[in-house]
């Protein structure tokens, strides 16, 4: 009896072994994620892994040393000075909005034009700031300055002049 039960079972479960199994359907969602809210997204792990020990999880900064980044000017103010900031650091005592802080910023340069881009969207987008987003290009047409001033300046140490496309010395 027992052998015919185990039989049954075996049989029974083989029965729809040669049959092809419907694969569900996978609706893909027509909605996208704006490129804003995808820049938000990856500059709050830029800001998680760079920032946060600095400036906070609450973006309040901490009294007289790391200026707070909810609501300040200097948030909500210049890309320029931002990006410049995030590039090179900053070595000097800082007044924003009445407040004075010391503590020096080292600079970011290992961070690529667009993770640059986007821990500065997240910081002008988060901590109940309102600020329009910053872009790579805007941060690539800095990086870009920056390096064709270092080339002029070295030109000049050297005695060259440049014009047009010609150097002469």
């Amino acid at each position: 009896m027992r052998t015919v039960i185990v039989m049954g079972c075996i049989l029974g479960s083989l029965a729809g072994w040669g049959q092809s199994a419907k694969k569900p359907v996978v609706k893909k969602s027509t909605s996208s994620v704006s490129p804003v809210i995808s820049s938000t997204n990856r500059g709050k792990i830029v800001y998680q892994k760079f920032c946060l020990s600095c400036h906070q999880p609450d973006g309040g900064g901490v009294q007289n040393l790391n200026p707070p980044l909810a609501g300040t000017s200097g948030v909500l103010g210049s890309k320029t000075r931002l990006i410049r900031i995030v590039r090179n650091g900053l070595q000097e005592h800082v007044e924003l909005d009445g407040e004075y802080y010391s503590n020096n910023m080292p600079p970011f340069k290992m961070l690529t034009d667009q993770q640059v881009a986007d821990v500065l969207t997240y910081i002008r987008r988060s901590f109940g700031n309102k600020a329009t987003p910053v872009y790579k290009n805007e941060v690539a047409q800095l990086t870009v300055k920056k390096r064709n001033s270092r080339v002029l300046h070295l030109f000049k140490l050297l005695g060259l002049m440049v014009t047009g496309s010609r150097y002469f010395y």
